[in-house]
């Protein structure tokens, strides 16, 4: 079987079963594996002098050790490499949390603001309900990119050992890829990979969003919003979302009770939101995933 017909299984299991509790209660989620293993990495390396050079040792090491798992388990055969792409794939578990965020705005801006602050970095605590809609639909545009469209796109590209290594290496960003005096050179590496890894995917991303929304037309606007956020990436699929919504997203906002002058993202589009527009956006990542399913499913028929 090809890669794209090994994703198109996964997609649909993952869509289905999302992540069982049952079986994440008794042993530890992959993600939390990838996480305790840059966490040792941290601890051990990020010391002393040459943290920079350090910090590449790490990123080297975190990819070698997400090839070779990789072809371990691609070596259990088909069922194995769906069990495990499954697994790694995020789409129900995306909407879910960004649902919660919806039901718990509907009951007052306090249990939005506890749901949301699940999902998103920055301080939810003074949030009044258009704050936290903003929050949730752009944590729902960027996590649609990291994790479920970069992963299938590396599963496509490199099988097992693509996606595992995909994995480390955005476990990595999130987890050490900050300006902080602790990981400005240490995680440099890894966020620069991070960054390189994301630079298809979040482009195409941006463009699953907005093909199915008829906000094609609009991409001149989205890669100009695009550009003015801090990151390379995340900006895209965060401006596809505004458009395709009609949203504005961005902002003001606070991280450790600093508040931060971001560029609004489609200015003109409406800021006065809430729980209808947050259920928009989860269409909206359901229709992404279609033209994902989609592509996989042209792609392996012309492989065939």
């Amino acid at each position: 079987m090809t890669m794209a017909g090994l994703l198109i299984i996964a997609m649909v299991l993952d869509a289905i079963l999302g992540e069982p509790k049952w079986l994440w209660q008794r042993v530890p989620h992959p993600a939390v594996l990838m996480g305790r293993v840059v966490g040792w990495l941290d601890e051990r390396l990020n010391t002393g002098n040459g943290r920079k050079a350090k910090g590449l040792l790490a990123l080297l090491l975190l990819i070698l050790l997400g090839y070779l798992i990789g072809q371990i388990l691609a070596a259990f055969g088909p069922i194995a490499e769906i069990a495990t792409a499954a697994v790694l794939l995020a789409q129900r578990s995306l909407v879910q949390h960004v649902q919660k965020v919806a039901d718990g705005l509907r009951m007052s801006v306090q249990q939005g603001r506890r749901n949301v602050a699940m999902i998103v970095s920055r301080d939810t605590a003074a949030m009044d309900g258009p704050a936290v809609a903003r929050s949730a639909i752009e944590s729902a545009a960027e996590n649609l990119s990291d994790g479920v469209i970069a992963p299938a796109f590396w599963f496509l590209i490199g099988g097992l050992p693509g996606l595992l290594i995909y994995k480390f290496v955005n476990t990595a960003d999130s987890m050490i890829g900050y300006r902080t005096p602790r990981h400005e050179q240490f995680g440099w590496a890894a966020a620069r990979m991070d960054d390189l890894l994301n630079l298809v995917p979040a482009r195409l991303t941006a463009l699953f969003i907005a093909l199915p929304a008829g906000a094609v037309g609009q991409w001149r606007l989205i890669r100009s919003d695009a550009a003015q956020h801090k990151s390379p990436n995340a900006g895209w699929p965060e401006a596809a979302m505004a458009r395709a919504i009609d949203v504005a997203l961005a902002g003001p906002r606070t991280y450790d009770g600093v508040t931060q002058q971001f560029a609004w993202v489609h200015s003109a589009g409406s800021r006065n939101i809430g729980p209808i527009e947050i259920d928009a956006a989860i269409t909206r990542l359901w229709h992404a995933w279609a033209v994902m399913l989609g592509a996989a499913i042209l792609l392996c028929l012309l492989t065939s």
